[in-house]
């Protein structure tokens, strides 16, 4: 199958994905029919789940939460439980680490028991989660109660949402908001559609990430606003031996008409990158002032794991911090595994039509034994105060990138093959 053909494909499935399922006539849950209070103070953990309980019990619905601040721990949804969250109506997790048990799952790349997310969806088909209202991980509370470095950050803070194992899940319209950790965690799921998505977190919300795809395939993001503190979008697959143990990639990825604010990259690949990432398009983008790394590749010489068939089109740089970053020993802090055999490789990323104003072009450093090789530029134009780095690259065509640059060299190359 060709790579346009491929996408042919996944746009028409892509543009089904929910259809049906909104359009079923499924009876209404509300969760204050169970107890639910929302005043904002009243702890509803129970209360909602055993709405989602009941709903699940009879065949499915739709749970509802209507206006309101309905506080509460973590949540489980079960096969055929749909959420809408009216507008003006808000479900806000807790500050409290005893709210979030402990589960099986996988935290940066690495299965095992970790703290539960704040909305939970394991093993679920043909669910969806929608509405005008917000989802609140009040992040900004746990950064205040638990500073940086503190024990209980160690522990886990939870993600917001959590997709997990699941098939044909559709995301769409609400306002999610100070996750705690990572906002919408997608792992081990396919043919999932994110859509029409506000995400916000405070810019002291450590590893705040917008939307994180792990070792998932036929996702499509689609008219996302996203602001936060850490990847706007990240794309994973597990990390070091126990990522290739794993050995799921991530792929057939779909990004378009998305817009990124602040945050630490647009759309990234990686750090945890062990089980392959391939057959990713971003598009239609547009990237706002001091985003810092707008396409972003991280890896490190540990990880193993192949990054391919890449591309990054029609893509709009407002004075972004950097308009590229490619780094394969990213964060390289003790203690340092050894490298992987073979090691890392990031290969056949085409840059198409990326144009606009930032302060530095960029970096791209390969590995001596491991170049990043066959990287593309066509139509790109970029305005920057500082050049472009390149060391250990392969079979880079820059004859499609033209550079503008105020300070020093436009292109500096180190060790290129």
């Amino acid at each position: 199958m060709t790579d346009k053909y491929r996408m042919i494909v996944l746009m028409i499935l892509f543009m089904n994905i929910g259809t049906l399922i909104i359009a079923q006539p499924w009876q209404r849950y509300m969760i204050t029919d169970y107890g639910a209070v929302g005043d904002g103070k009243t702890l509803n953990t129970e209360a909602i789940q055993s709405a989602i309980d009941r709903c699940a019990s009879e065949g499915g619905g739709i749970l509802v939460v209507p206006e309101g601040i309905f506080l509460s721990g973590a949540v489980f949804f079960k096969q055929g439980v749909h959420l809408h969250v009216e507008k003006g109506g808000v479900l806000k997790g807790t500050v409290n680490p005893d709210d979030y048990p402990q589960v099986e799952t996988r935290w940066e790349g690495i299965e095992g028991r970790w703290t539960s997310a704040f909305i939970n969806a394991f093993n679920l088909n043909e669910v969806t989660f929608t509405g005008e209202g917000m989802i609140d991980g009040s992040g900004d509370a746990w950064m205040a109660r638990y500073p940086r470095g503190t024990k209980e950050l160690h522990i886990g803070r939870p993600r917001l949402i959590a997709l997990q194992n699941c098939k044909n899940i559709t995301v769409s319209g609400l306002i999610l908001k100070n996750q705690a950790c990572w906002c919408l965690f997608v792992l081990y799921s396919e043919d999932v559609l994110i859509k029409d998505l506000i995400i916000r977190a405070d810019h002291n919300i450590i590893m705040s990430d917008g939307i994180d795809i792990d070792s998932s395939r036929r996702i499509r993001i689609t008219h996302c606003d996203i602001d936060v503190n850490d990847d706007c979008i990240a794309i994973k697959s597990g990390r070091d031996e126990d990522g290739r143990r794993v050995n799921r990639p991530a792929e057939d990825i779909i990004v378009e008409q998305c817009r990124f604010r602040y945050g630490h990259g647009g759309v990234s690949m990686g750090s945890e990158m062990s089980g392959g990432i391939r057959n990713v398009e971003i598009r239609d983008c547009i990237i706002e002032e001091d985003n810092w790394a707008p396409i972003r590749f991280k890896s490190q010489p540990s990880r193993g794991g192949v990054v391919e068939n890449i591309t990054y089109r029609d893509i709009q740089l407002k004075n972004t911090r950097k308009a590229f970053e490619f780094n394969m020993a990213w964060r390289m802090r003790p203690p340092l595994k050894p490298p992987s055999d073979p090691l890392p490789v990031v290969r056949n990323v085409s840059i198409i039509n990326v144009s606009g104003t930032v302060q530095s072009v960029g970096d791209m450093h390969g590995l001596k034994d491991s170049p990043i090789r066959k990287v593309t530029f066509e139509n790109c134009h970029i305005a920057a105060q500082k050049g472009f780095l390149l060391e250990y690259v392969e079979d880079i065509d820059l004859s499609g990138l033209t550079l503008h640059v105020e300070e020093g060299e436009a292109i500096m190359i180190k060790n290129i093959q």
